[in-house]
């Protein structure tokens, strides 16, 4: 297989290795003054561990001699041991005030960052420590209600002398600390009280624009058309929270409230890695629990969305979309919590019920703390292994963290290796934000062309000044692997300097840096690992999924057809702001990719934002196989808006003429949008082949703006 579109140039590297001769005895001038400068690097590492006899009790008066710890094979010197004393039959405390009671109302001050503590003091000695997170951008009104009124409830009734509570909240874009881990219950249902239910609703879907407040928190994100139908805006948040809580030493439970994580589209799996990553190395355990409770679906989905209006109604597939659909939204949520040593709460109306268990799971253990033998900031998982030199004894611990990483000053021999590293290493690299949409076009009955598209959000990129004009600097390494074969199908290098004029660098700001590559596939499964790298301040983003190219052939009972393409963007190819390629390389493009007509580009969308005060542009092909009868295809594009359809394009038929090879047949379509109202739609293509009674379907939900 290879790339048959956008050559590119892999760039070598070479380096001189100067050798300097040592002096060794020779003169110096005695009034010179000696400067010496002492670098020491040491990473503390620090792992709770639980230690339980036969019986299930915990084990007491354990000491650093009683502990053997291994990081890869090598011994480690413990050099801090501390007991935190957590009995689990703790009562609760007295009863507070009812419900219906006024209760004191402190002033609320929103923070972005949690007290820390010293590496050898324990600020909560004998403490339990749970962290209530609530993602009101991820709730409906209903369910923030719930999730609210199960906090409250807890705090009440069921919280214990040894738990302190703290209070997050992700919205617009940043987390919060509404309070500080604290055992004031008064505190804390202040708090909750002042939390508004219908808050931070639309937050995914509303626009940002250069007014808009810079919150000042670690997560922020100001490129709205990042934060649609897209989970990494809240996966960023979580592992926000999850270093904020890294600062403390013991054992931390993060309590999740959200209506589930809706994955939508080709969604980026390193973010969820990188998320997980991070609360592992944090000693953060996360405890999802689902607000929408135990949930009757109706078969065809409820008034939120828009009737299906097609023959999978008939035949069960809607249904069956509907489900899987809720089913994914738990996916995540249960990938978190197993992963971190959490367990999600999922169709379960008493939400307190999840709070309990997180506040069950952390009972006695030990803190062990040590510095690392292995200083290198190489980010490479560690793998740790714990061992009591006493009574057999069963120990629950952390196997083992990413170490971190650290980008300096490097030449290009460096730069070049990092690229190479980031691209080796398990964990993902999120400090640039990064979208992708892959699609696929049959060319014959045995390849198809994969065009992907790259966007990443322009005011995350840092401008060089050279020779008086502006440049920005962009490195992309990818690498196409076979999922069951594991070897590697198809890769690409390109380094981008791309020379801005004073008003497309001013743009750069509010609009995205689009990036474009064709690879030539075989039908089957992949993974795709993708890297782009800022060369002015080394800050990389890492964008990985598995993706499937289907054997089209196979298809008899539907029309086949290839992706379907949203945008509202047809670019000459001269004339693409932010385009790298060279002249010869847009040439060879037009021969060969679907998505340019007459030197004319079209853009997909990624993230399937649209303003409305442009043009939606659909395009894909259907496809007769070689020597069939000429016949018709008919398109059709619908779009519904909740459970009412607001919108059909006129039908458009194409016959193609009878040939000896597979017909490739476009359907385009050019959508106004100035007559819709902002807001979430679904659009639907409908592709029918009259003649032989055949139909395909295609839904997707989009989101339209006003500016």
């Amino acid at each position: 297989m290879k790339r048959c579109s956008f050559p590119f140039a892999l760039l070598i590297a070479l380096a001189t290795l100067s050798m300097h001769a040592q002096t060794i005895g020779g003169n110096k001038d005695p009034n010179h003054a000696d400067t010496f400068t002492l670098s020491v690097r040491s990473q503390l590492v620090v792992e709770t561990v639980t230690v339980k006899d036969k019986q299930g009790n915990p084990v007491p008066g354990l000491t650093a001699a009683d502990f053997t710890l291994t990081e890869d094979g090598v011994a480690q010197k413990i050099r801090y041991c501390e007991h935190q004393v957590l009995p689990l039959a703790t009562a609760p405390l007295a009863a507070s005030k009812p419900a219906n009671e006024d209760i004191k109302i402190y002033k609320k001050l929103t923070r972005t960052q949690l007290a820390s503590e010293a590496s050898d003091s324990l600020r909560y000695k004998n403490r339990r420590l749970l962290a209530m997170y609530f993602d009101m951008s991820a709730m409906r009104p209903a369910d923030q209600f719930r999730a609210l009124g199960a906090a409250e409830k807890f705090i009440r009734t069921q919280m214990t002398p040894l738990d302190v509570v703290s209070i997050l909240r992700y919205q617009g874009g940043s987390v919060d600390v509404l309070q500080d881990f604290t055992a004031d219950r008064n505190r804390l249902l202040s708090i909750l009280q002042t939390l508004t239910v219908g808050e931070g609703q639309g937050d995914q879907n509303s626009v940002d624009d250069a007014s808009s407040a810079d919150t000042g928190a670690a997560f922020g994100q100001d490129d709205s058309e990042f934060n649609v139908f897209n989970t990494d805006r809240q996966l960023s948040a979580l592992q926000t929270a999850a270093k904020m809580l890294g600062q403390l030493n013991e054992k931390k439970a993060l309590i999740y409230f959200a209506s589930g994580l809706r994955l939508n589209g080709v969604d980026n799996q390193a973010q969820l890695h990188a998320t997980v990553d991070a609360a592992i190395r944090a000693g953060v355990s996360f405890w999802p629990i689902d607000a929408r409770g135990l949930v009757a679906e109706a078969p065809l989905g409820d008034a939120t969305q828009g009737s299906p209006g097609n023959q999978g109604m008939y035949s069960g597939t809607a249904a069956q979309a509907v489900q899987s659909g809720f089913q994914k939204s738990q996916d995540t949520l249960f990938a978190l919590a197993g992963d971190t040593g959490g367990k999600a709460l999922l169709d379960y109306n008493d939400l307190t019920r999840g709070i309990v268990n997180a506040q069950q799971a952390i009972s006695d253990y030990y803190i062990l703390q040590y510095y690392t033998s292995n200083s290198a900031l190489d980010g490479r998982f560690r793998r740790v292994k714990i061992t009591l030199n006493r009574a057999d004894a069963k120990l629950d611990y952390r196997q083992g963290y990413y170490a971190g990483k650290e980008f300096g000053k490097f030449n290009t021999v460096d730069k070049e290796r990092q690229l190479e590293d980031a691209l080796m290493l398990e964990e993902p690299i999120t400090e640039l934000t990064i979208a992708m949409e892959i699609n696929y076009f049959q060319l014959n009955r045995a390849e198809y062309f994969v065009p992907l598209v790259v966007k990443i959000p322009g005011r995350e990129l840092a401008l060089a000044k050279k020779g008086g004009a502006d440049h920005t600097l962009i490195d992309f390494v990818g690498e196409i692997k076979d999922v069951f074969g594991g070897s590697t199908v198809s890769n690409v290098r390109d380094n981008v300097n791309i020379k801005l004029t004073d008003a497309t660098a001013a743009e750069l700001i509010h609009r995205p840096i689009e990036y474009d590559a064709g690879f030539t596939l075989l039908p089957g499964k992949y993974t795709i690992k993708f890297l782009a790298r800022d060369d002015e301040t080394g800050r990389i983003g890492t964008y990985q999924t598995t993706f499937t190219i289907p054997n089209l052939n196979k298809e008899v009972q539907r029309v086949p057809i290839s992706s379907v393409v949203l945008s509202s963007q047809r670019v000459d190819l001269k004339d693409a702001l932010y385009d790298a390629m060279k002249a010869k390389d847009k040439a060879k493009e037009a021969a060969v990719n679907p998505l340019v007509v007459n030197n004319r580009k079209l853009i997909p969308s990624v993230t399937r934002v649209f303003n409305v005060n442009r043009e939606l542009y659909v395009y894909l092909q259907a496809y007769q196989p070689a020597a069939a009868a000429a016949k018709p295809f008919v398109g059709v594009v619908t779009l519904f808006l909740g459970d009412r359809k607001v919108y059909e394009a006129p039908p458009i038929a194409v016959t193609p003429p009878t040939s000896t090879k597979l017909t490739a047949v476009p359907l385009s379509f050019s959508i106004p949008l100035a007559q819709l109202p902002p807001g979430e739609y679904d659009c639907e293509v409908t592709v029918l082949d009259p003649t032989d009674g055949k139909a395909t379907f295609w839904r997707a939900p989009i989101e339209l703006a006003a500016n």
